[in-house]
């Protein structure tokens, strides 16, 4: 699955690319049991007042039920369709289970309609993208995605397109992951993952072309601080695009580029490598 290009008939058009969709299972429809309604907040809270800025408008979506858990153990499932999921950069798998259920997952790559899929709780499965099973049962050096950070509590490293954590060892009651940032984190050998890499590889290499296509996201223009009044923000005033010689910060005086805000020293203990070089 590649890219599309289009011809530059207009600005817009020019250096413009899509995802051809070419591994999409032609005229599949979203499973009705599956989808749910998915509110437009337009970035405001319950009093209506604005939290998250430069928030609105966009396409109408319907959320996909996401079974990143995969507790359905033991009972096989064939691939239905490949679809596209348009609240995530991942593409998703329909699965028809034998006992006649269906749940959408996270469709690795290379993934396509007729294969075959099982949970298990052991070692009884093959080493196939798409088989979902605990470290202790999954060799060293294999790609892994929807990893489970706590037992039972559903995937929550390497969900996104293209991405992919490697299992880098096993010691005691803990494996090493690397995740696709860099770093280098223990996991607990009774949490859960799912074998290889997620589809879609080729979503970093899409190119928007116009600013209709990010509107479209539900994404508005951002205007920039020092275009501001002081009023507005701490970067705004002075004669042209001046910062008034400070570091570049947030409307609220929070430093915006390179500062740190991990606060949660609790887990700092299953940190390994961090993705920082220093």
């Amino acid at each position: 699955m590649g890219t599309k290009q289009y011809k530059p008939t207009s600005p817009g058009r020019r250096g413009m690319n899509t995802n051809d969709f070419s591994g999409l299972t032609k005229n599949a429809k979203p499973e009705r049991g599956l989808i749910v309604k998915k509110a437009n907040t337009a970035g405001r809270n319950c009093y209506g007042r604005i939290t998250s800025r430069f928030r609105g408008g966009g396409h109408k979506q319907k959320y996909r039920l996401i079974d990143f858990r995969r507790n359905k153990t033991g009972i096989p499932a064939v691939v239905d369709s490949i679809q596209y999921d348009p609240n995530r950069t991942a593409f998703v798998a329909l699965l028809n289970y034998v006992d006649g259920e269906k749940r959408y997952i996270l469709s690795p790559d290379g993934m396509k309609p007729g294969d075959r899929v099982i949970s298990v709780n052991s070692g009884s499965a093959d080493i196939m993208p798409g088989n979902a099973m605990p470290l202790r049962f999954i060799p060293d050096g294999t790609m892994l995605h929807n990893v489970e950070m706590s037992i039972g509590h559903g995937g929550q490293l390497a969900r996104s397109a293209g991405n992919g954590a490697q299992l880098m060892a096993k010691e005691g009651d803990w494996a090493q992951i690397r995740l696709p940032s860099g770093e280098v984190r223990k996991v607990h050998i009774n949490c859960r993952a799912t074998i290889g890499v997620v589809s879609n590889i080729q979503h970093n290499n899409v190119t928007i072309g116009k600013a209709g296509r990010v509107r479209w996201t539900g994404r508005r223009p951002h205007n920039r601080g020092v275009s501001m009044n002081p009023v507005d923000h701490p970067m705004g005033g002075g004669e042209g695009c001046s910062s008034g010689g400070r570091h570049p910060v947030s409307p609220w005086g929070m430093i915006a580029k390179g500062y740190r805000t991990r606060k949660n020293k609790r887990t700092d203990k299953f940190i390994v490598k961090r993705r920082h070089a220093n």
